[in-house]
Protein backbone atom coordinates (compact mmCIF):
# COMPACT_ATOMS: atom_id res chain seq x y z
CA UNK A 1 0.00 0.00 0.00
CA UNK A 2 1.70 2.71 -1.23
CA UNK A 3 -0.95 5.30 -0.69
CA UNK A 4 0.03 7.63 2.87
CA UNK A 5 -1.73 5.76 5.00
CA UNK A 6 -3.36 9.65 6.83
CA UNK A 7 -4.77 9.88 3.00
CA UNK A 8 -6.29 6.46 3.14
CA UNK A 9 -8.54 7.07 6.58
CA UNK A 10 -8.58 10.89 5.39
CA UNK A 11 -7.31 12.07 8.31
CA UNK A 12 -4.66 15.05 8.85
CA UNK A 13 -0.98 13.93 10.39
CA UNK A 14 -2.20 15.99 13.44
CA UNK A 15 -5.06 14.11 14.13
CA UNK A 16 -5.42 13.28 17.89
CA UNK A 17 -6.30 9.36 18.58
CA UNK A 18 -9.81 9.68 19.31
CA UNK A 19 -10.50 11.17 15.83
CA UNK A 20 -8.69 8.42 14.20
CA UNK A 21 -10.38 5.67 16.08
CA UNK A 22 -13.81 7.13 15.11
CA UNK A 23 -12.54 8.24 10.79
CA UNK A 24 -12.09 4.27 11.50
CA UNK A 25 -15.08 2.80 12.42
CA UNK A 26 -16.79 4.98 10.27
CA UNK A 27 -15.27 3.67 7.42
CA UNK A 28 -15.36 -0.23 8.45
CA UNK A 29 -18.71 0.18 9.18
CA UNK A 30 -19.41 1.94 5.32
CA UNK A 31 -17.36 -0.66 3.76
CA UNK A 32 -17.59 -3.91 5.26
CA UNK A 33 -17.70 -6.62 2.72
CA UNK A 34 -21.12 -8.07 4.49
CA UNK A 35 -22.66 -5.47 3.51
CA UNK A 36 -21.22 -5.43 -0.14
CA UNK A 37 -20.86 -8.43 -1.31
CA UNK A 38 -19.21 -8.88 -4.87
CA UNK A 39 -17.71 -5.39 -4.47
CA UNK A 40 -14.37 -5.68 -4.67
CA UNK A 41 -13.43 -2.67 -5.07
CA UNK A 42 -15.31 -1.61 -1.74
CA UNK A 43 -13.31 -4.66 0.00
CA UNK A 44 -10.14 -3.49 -0.93
CA UNK A 45 -10.76 -0.15 0.24
CA UNK A 46 -11.65 -1.83 3.66
CA UNK A 47 -8.34 -3.99 3.60
CA UNK A 48 -7.04 -0.43 2.78
CA UNK A 49 -8.37 1.49 5.67
CA UNK A 50 -7.49 -1.82 8.36
CA UNK A 51 -4.21 -1.93 7.72
CA UNK A 52 -3.88 1.87 8.01
CA UNK A 53 -5.11 1.69 11.42
CA UNK A 54 -3.27 -1.13 12.47
CA UNK A 55 -0.66 1.50 12.51
CA UNK A 56 -2.06 4.76 13.33
CA UNK A 57 -4.30 3.41 15.10
CA UNK A 58 -0.98 2.10 17.86
CA UNK A 59 0.72 4.91 19.44
CA UNK A 60 3.99 3.57 19.18
CA UNK A 61 3.79 2.21 15.14
CA UNK A 62 2.13 5.94 14.78
CA UNK A 63 5.19 7.66 16.12
CA UNK A 64 7.44 5.24 14.40
CA UNK A 65 5.83 5.47 10.92
CA UNK A 66 5.64 9.45 11.63
CA UNK A 67 9.46 9.21 11.85
CA UNK A 68 9.98 7.35 8.72
CA UNK A 69 10.98 3.99 10.40
CA UNK A 70 8.19 1.86 8.83
CA UNK A 71 6.55 2.10 5.63
CA UNK A 72 2.83 1.52 4.85
CA UNK A 73 2.83 -2.30 5.78
CA UNK A 74 4.86 -1.82 8.98
CA UNK A 75 7.86 -3.08 7.56
CA UNK A 76 11.02 -1.26 8.83
CA UNK A 77 12.82 1.00 5.97
CA UNK A 78 16.43 1.77 5.19
CA UNK A 79 18.81 4.24 5.78
CA UNK A 80 17.98 7.73 3.25
CA UNK A 81 20.69 9.22 1.79
CA UNK A 82 21.07 12.52 1.20
CA UNK A 83 22.83 15.04 -0.65
CA UNK A 84 26.16 16.44 -0.65
CA UNK A 85 26.80 18.09 2.48
CA UNK A 86 23.33 17.86 3.71
CA UNK A 87 21.16 16.04 6.29
CA UNK A 88 19.31 13.30 5.95
CA UNK A 89 15.87 12.81 6.53
CA UNK A 90 16.32 12.02 9.87
CA UNK A 91 18.18 15.53 10.53
CA UNK A 92 21.72 14.20 10.91
CA UNK A 93 24.27 15.00 9.03
CA UNK A 94 25.80 12.88 6.39
CA UNK A 95 22.24 11.44 5.61
CA UNK A 96 21.24 8.42 8.22
CA UNK A 97 17.74 8.74 9.05
CA UNK A 98 17.52 7.18 12.88
CA UNK A 99 15.32 3.91 12.92
CA UNK A 100 15.91 2.71 16.55
CA UNK A 101 15.84 -1.36 16.52
CA UNK A 102 15.13 -1.81 13.36
CA UNK A 103 18.22 -0.91 11.32
CA UNK A 104 20.51 0.14 14.17
CA UNK A 105 22.16 3.28 14.83
CA UNK A 106 25.33 4.43 13.21
CA UNK A 107 26.68 6.25 16.36
CA UNK A 108 26.40 2.78 18.18
CA UNK A 109 28.79 1.24 16.07
CA UNK A 110 31.25 4.02 16.59
CA UNK A 111 31.07 3.66 20.61
CA UNK A 112 31.04 0.05 20.41
CA UNK A 113 34.46 -0.22 18.38
CA UNK A 114 36.37 2.21 21.04
CA UNK A 115 34.83 0.65 24.08
CA UNK A 116 36.03 -2.60 22.13
CA UNK A 117 32.41 -4.20 21.65
CA UNK A 118 30.65 -5.66 19.26
CA UNK A 119 27.51 -4.12 17.01
CA UNK A 120 24.76 -5.35 18.50
CA UNK A 121 22.27 -6.97 15.98
CA UNK A 122 18.56 -6.64 16.54
CA UNK A 123 16.77 -9.96 17.01
CA UNK A 124 13.67 -11.15 14.92
CA UNK A 125 11.19 -8.82 14.49
CA UNK A 126 7.54 -9.92 15.70
CA UNK A 127 5.12 -9.63 12.63
CA UNK A 128 2.32 -7.00 12.33
CA UNK A 129 -0.38 -6.94 14.10
CA UNK A 130 -4.10 -7.17 12.41
CA UNK A 131 -6.88 -5.45 13.07
CA UNK A 132 -10.90 -6.93 12.83
CA UNK A 133 -13.74 -5.88 13.47
CA UNK A 134 -16.84 -8.57 13.80
CA UNK A 135 -20.15 -8.79 15.19
CA UNK A 136 -21.41 -10.70 18.37
CA UNK A 137 -24.78 -12.43 19.30
CA UNK A 138 -26.25 -10.70 22.26
CA UNK A 139 -26.78 -14.51 23.39
CA UNK A 140 -22.78 -15.17 22.95
CA UNK A 141 -21.67 -11.70 25.06
CA UNK A 142 -24.07 -12.56 27.19
CA UNK A 143 -23.16 -16.52 27.87
CA UNK A 144 -19.98 -16.94 26.72
CA UNK A 145 -19.39 -18.82 23.61
CA UNK A 146 -16.77 -20.53 21.12
CA UNK A 147 -17.49 -19.55 17.35
CA UNK A 148 -15.57 -20.06 14.19
CA UNK A 149 -15.58 -16.21 12.51
CA UNK A 150 -14.83 -15.42 9.31
CA UNK A 151 -12.88 -12.46 8.73
CA UNK A 152 -12.47 -9.75 5.94
CA UNK A 153 -9.29 -11.34 3.99
CA UNK A 154 -11.14 -15.17 3.99
CA UNK A 155 -9.44 -16.80 6.90
CA UNK A 156 -11.80 -18.17 9.11
CA UNK A 157 -10.64 -18.10 13.09
CA UNK A 158 -11.90 -19.83 16.00
CA UNK A 159 -12.86 -17.38 18.91
CA UNK A 160 -13.50 -17.84 22.17
CA UNK A 161 -16.17 -15.63 23.43
CA UNK A 162 -15.90 -14.78 27.38
CA UNK A 163 -19.29 -14.01 29.20
CA UNK A 164 -19.79 -10.46 29.77
CA UNK A 165 -18.08 -8.95 26.86
CA UNK A 166 -18.99 -5.35 25.44
CA UNK A 167 -19.21 -3.51 22.61
CA UNK A 168 -15.86 -1.79 22.01
CA UNK A 169 -14.01 -4.43 23.60
CA UNK A 170 -10.97 -6.13 22.07
CA UNK A 171 -9.68 -9.77 21.85
CA UNK A 172 -6.48 -10.54 21.10
CA UNK A 173 -5.57 -13.68 19.29
CA UNK A 174 -2.11 -14.96 19.45
CA UNK A 175 0.01 -15.44 16.44
CA UNK A 176 -3.06 -15.08 13.92
CA UNK A 177 -1.47 -11.91 12.32
CA UNK A 178 0.92 -11.26 9.76
CA UNK A 179 3.92 -13.17 9.45
CA UNK A 180 7.28 -11.34 10.37
CA UNK A 181 9.32 -10.12 7.98
CA UNK A 182 12.72 -11.21 9.54
CA UNK A 183 11.88 -15.15 10.88
CA UNK A 184 10.16 -13.60 13.82
CA UNK A 185 6.69 -14.86 15.62
CA UNK A 186 3.66 -13.79 13.79
CA UNK A 187 1.63 -11.10 14.89
CA UNK A 188 -1.52 -11.26 16.72
CA UNK A 189 -4.88 -10.80 15.28
CA UNK A 190 -6.86 -8.17 16.92
CA UNK A 191 -11.22 -8.37 16.89
CA UNK A 192 -13.08 -5.46 18.19
CA UNK A 193 -16.38 -6.89 18.97
CA UNK A 194 -19.74 -4.86 18.19
CA UNK A 195 -22.45 -6.56 20.09
CA UNK A 196 -25.52 -6.66 18.27
CA UNK A 197 -28.78 -5.59 20.46
CA UNK A 198 -31.64 -8.36 21.83
CA UNK A 199 -35.12 -7.62 20.79
CA UNK A 200 -36.03 -9.25 24.44
CA UNK A 201 -33.41 -8.19 26.90
CA UNK A 202 -31.54 -4.39 27.88
CA UNK A 203 -28.47 -4.61 29.80
CA UNK A 204 -27.68 -3.06 32.57
CA UNK A 205 -24.02 -3.77 33.72
CA UNK A 206 -23.87 -7.54 34.41
CA UNK A 207 -27.86 -7.37 34.91
CA UNK A 208 -30.47 -7.90 32.22
CA UNK A 209 -34.32 -6.03 32.34
CA UNK A 210 -37.32 -7.45 30.50
CA UNK A 211 -40.63 -6.84 30.29
CA UNK A 212 -43.33 -9.30 30.04
CA UNK A 213 -46.73 -9.40 29.78
CA UNK A 214 -49.23 -11.09 32.36
CA UNK A 215 -52.95 -11.91 32.30
CA UNK A 216 -55.34 -10.18 33.69
CA UNK A 217 -56.36 -13.21 35.74
CA UNK A 218 -53.06 -14.60 36.76
CA UNK A 219 -52.19 -10.74 38.37
CA UNK A 220 -55.52 -10.86 40.53
CA UNK A 221 -55.29 -14.61 41.49
CA UNK A 222 -52.07 -15.22 41.22
CA UNK A 223 -50.21 -17.60 38.74
CA UNK A 224 -47.37 -18.90 36.56
CA UNK A 225 -45.90 -17.49 33.55
CA UNK A 226 -43.11 -18.52 31.10
CA UNK A 227 -40.26 -16.46 30.80
CA UNK A 228 -37.21 -16.48 28.46
CA UNK A 229 -33.53 -16.01 29.70
CA UNK A 230 -30.63 -16.56 28.29
CA UNK A 231 -29.96 -19.41 29.64
CA UNK A 232 -33.40 -20.93 28.56
CA UNK A 233 -37.04 -20.74 29.50
CA UNK A 234 -37.99 -21.01 32.61
CA UNK A 235 -41.38 -20.76 34.87
CA UNK A 236 -42.00 -17.62 36.93
CA UNK A 237 -44.55 -17.41 39.81
CA UNK A 238 -46.67 -14.44 39.65
CA UNK A 239 -47.55 -13.80 43.21
CA UNK A 240 -51.77 -12.89 43.95
CA UNK A 241 -52.61 -9.02 43.62
CA UNK A 242 -49.64 -8.35 41.35
CA UNK A 243 -49.63 -4.93 39.41
CA UNK A 244 -48.51 -3.67 36.33
CA UNK A 245 -44.90 -2.33 36.68
CA UNK A 246 -44.11 -4.76 39.81
CA UNK A 247 -40.36 -5.97 38.93
CA UNK A 248 -39.35 -9.64 39.69
CA UNK A 249 -35.89 -10.86 40.29
CA UNK A 250 -34.34 -13.77 38.82
CA UNK A 251 -31.16 -14.38 40.39
CA UNK A 252 -27.73 -15.26 38.34
CA UNK A 253 -30.36 -15.13 34.83
CA UNK A 254 -28.24 -12.41 33.72
CA UNK A 255 -24.70 -11.81 32.45
CA UNK A 256 -23.23 -15.23 33.54
CA UNK A 257 -19.74 -13.48 33.96
CA UNK A 258 -17.91 -16.42 35.82
CA UNK A 259 -17.83 -16.80 39.12
CA UNK A 260 -20.46 -13.56 39.99
CA UNK A 261 -23.09 -13.68 37.37
CA UNK A 262 -25.60 -11.04 37.38
CA UNK A 263 -29.71 -11.13 37.35
CA UNK A 264 -32.82 -11.01 35.31
CA UNK A 265 -35.37 -8.29 36.48
CA UNK A 266 -38.94 -8.97 35.04
CA UNK A 267 -41.32 -5.71 34.82
CA UNK A 268 -44.52 -6.85 34.32
CA UNK A 269 -47.22 -5.55 32.40
CA UNK A 270 -50.91 -6.74 33.12
CA UNK A 271 -53.00 -7.59 30.22
CA UNK A 272 -56.80 -7.54 30.09
CA UNK A 273 -57.72 -11.32 28.75
CA UNK A 274 -60.78 -10.13 26.73
CA UNK A 275 -61.42 -6.52 27.19
CA UNK A 276 -64.73 -6.81 25.82
CA UNK A 277 -66.22 -9.87 28.61
CA UNK A 278 -69.57 -8.52 29.66
CA UNK A 279 -69.25 -9.59 33.29
CA UNK A 280 -65.65 -7.89 33.13
CA UNK A 281 -67.43 -4.23 32.23
CA UNK A 282 -69.84 -4.73 34.42
CA UNK A 283 -67.37 -4.74 37.22
CA UNK A 284 -65.56 -2.00 35.90
CA UNK A 285 -68.86 0.08 35.90
CA UNK A 286 -69.58 -0.48 39.26
CA UNK A 287 -66.35 0.57 40.81
CA UNK A 288 -66.31 3.74 38.76
CA UNK A 289 -69.81 4.63 40.58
Amino acid sequence: MAKDLYATLGVSRSAPADEIRRVYKRKVKELHPDLHPGDTAKADAFKQVSAAYEILGDETRRRQYDRGEIDEQGAPRGFARAGPGGAGPGGRPGGFSHSGSFQGDPFEDILSGMFGGGRRRPGPQKGGDIRYQVEVAFEDAALGAKREMTMADGRVLNVSIPAGVETGQTLRLKSQGRPSPSGGPPGDALLELIVRQSKVWIRDGDDLRMNVPVPLSIAVLGGSIEVATPTGPITLKIPEGSNSGAVLRLRHKGIQRKGAPGHLYVRLEIMIDHPKDPDLRKWAKSVRK
